[in-house]
């Protein structure tokens, strides 16, 4: 609740920002951000986006976060198309790089998604995002031993989302297998 709570004042504060000053691309930016983590509000977050990019076409981080969106919607040509775009104009970001490898997993691309999200990887060493995603390859290549290996990198390095490890259909290859169960029983018992 409090979480919701505070996207919406996110939302008002930047709707009121973008209210005394309309051609503020990064309150659009921003706003549609906040909508994009309002379960069900994709439609808004992407229309925010777009306004953002009409406002200012070299703003790459509107894309990529426009892609995420479609991504949400499961409508993987346009993401695709917007990661494109961000990479083209943030080419040393390796963000949507790894968010373009993981729309390519879920279009079971997968040497696409190895390419990006080891350009990714190779941008940023750390991006526990992009480590996470390589065990997501893994996992969908139902390779158990060399996702876990990369899943247990990416925990170590800080990777929390613990929620979303148990239930992403991205693991669901490997769900039953030996090492993704002792991953998560090893999370249980540091719960307790």
């Amino acid at each position: 609740m409090k979480k919701k709570l505070k996207h919406e004042l996110d939302i008002a504060a930047f709707s009121k920002a973008i209210e005394l000053n309309p051609s503020d691309y990064r309150a659009y930016n921003n706003r549609g951000f906040a909508y994009y983590y309002n379960k069900g509000q994709y439609d808004l977050a992407i229309a925010d986006f777009s306004k953002a990019i009409e406002l200012k076409p070299e703003f790459f981080p509107a894309y990529n976060n426009r892609g995420n969106a479609y991504l949400q919607l499961g409508e993987y040509d346009l993401s695709i198309a917007d990661y494109n775009k961000a990479i083209e104009l943030g080419p040393k970001n390796g963000i949507p790089y790894n968010n373009r490898g993981f729309t390519f997993i879920m279009m079971g691309r997968y040497e696409e998604a190895e390419r990006d999200i080891k350009k990714s990887l190779e941008l940023n060493p750390n991006n526990i995002y992009a480590l996470n995603s390589m065990a997501e390859l893994y996992a969908a290549r139902n390779n158990p031993e060399e996702a876990c290996r990369w899943l247990k990198i990416a925990i170590e390095k800080g990777y929390n989302n613990w929620t979303y490890i148990k239930t992403s259909k991205t693991y669901d290859n490997i769900r039953n297998s030996p090492c993704f169960k002792k991953i998560i029983l090893s999370k249980n018992a540091d719960s307790h």
